[in-house]
């Protein structure tokens, strides 16, 4: 879209709010009538124009610092970004599944502070993370290979600790990055990692950056 002819009635910016309003992130909307709609999302756009170096003209100035950060977040990164915005358009048309993600807590993702990919996308890989079926799937295996559950990071064992309690018992982390999460995807046993409490915890910290392996190098540092 040419940023010069950028208006509240423009088409893509209708088709961006209405894109907006299906995703399932707020349970509540303060705002009905104006919760992101294409004037609102018009203005948002817009703020971007006042950091933008491509950009002759002048832009808002009563942008956020949130603004400026995602800005130049993604600036450097197109490629991400169009792949974490076809996520997103993915969910917002498969009503099924949005309806899943809304059952998911805001205060399991708002505490998430270092998730950059949004809170969409987290509730996703939350959603493929409570796959009972092939979750159990993976415990058998492994299981079945090893003859107990250690942690893949850093082979916490329940059952050692806690006896009969914590017997095969362990957490399931989804492997892919969640720039790379799609609703079309079917989860195999090798893109999922059996990790204790703790390590699963911290691994969704930094959910878009930090994987099994790499925990597993810090523990061992």
């Amino acid at each position: 879209m040419d940023s010069s002819k950028m208006t509240s009635s423009h088409p893509d910016i209708v088709e961006l709010s209405q894109l907006l309003n299906r995703l399932p992130i707020h349970d509540v909307r303060p705002d009905e009538a104006k919760f992101r709609n294409p004037n609102g999302v018009n203005l948002k756009l817009n703020n971007f124009k006042a950091f933008d170096p491509s950009y002759t003209g002048k832009g808002m100035e009563n942008f956020g610092k949130l603004d400026k950060k995602v800005f130049e977040e993604f600036e450097s990164d197109t490629d991400r970004l169009h792949r974490i915005a076809n996520r997103l358009r993915e969910v917002s048309k498969d009503l099924e599944l949005a309806n899943q993600l809304y059952l998911i807590s805001e205060n399991e993702v708002d505490e998430q502070l270092e998730v950059k990919e949004g809170a969409v996308i987290y509730k996703l890989h939350k959603y493929r993370e409570r796959n009972t079926s092939i979750n159990k799937k993976k415990k058998e295996k492994e299981f079945k290979r090893l003859g107990r559950l250690p942690c893949e990071a850093c082979t916490f064992d329940f059952f050692q600790k806690y006896g009969d309690l914590g017997y095969k018992y362990i957490e399931c982390h989804h492997r892919t990055p969640l720039s790379e999460f799609s609703s079309q995807t079917k989860t195999t046993l090798k893109d999922l990692a059996l990790v204790c409490s703790n390590c699963h915890r911290m691994l969704h910290r930094k959910v878009d950056t930090l994987s099994v392996e790499g925990l597993k190098n810090l523990l061992s540092a």
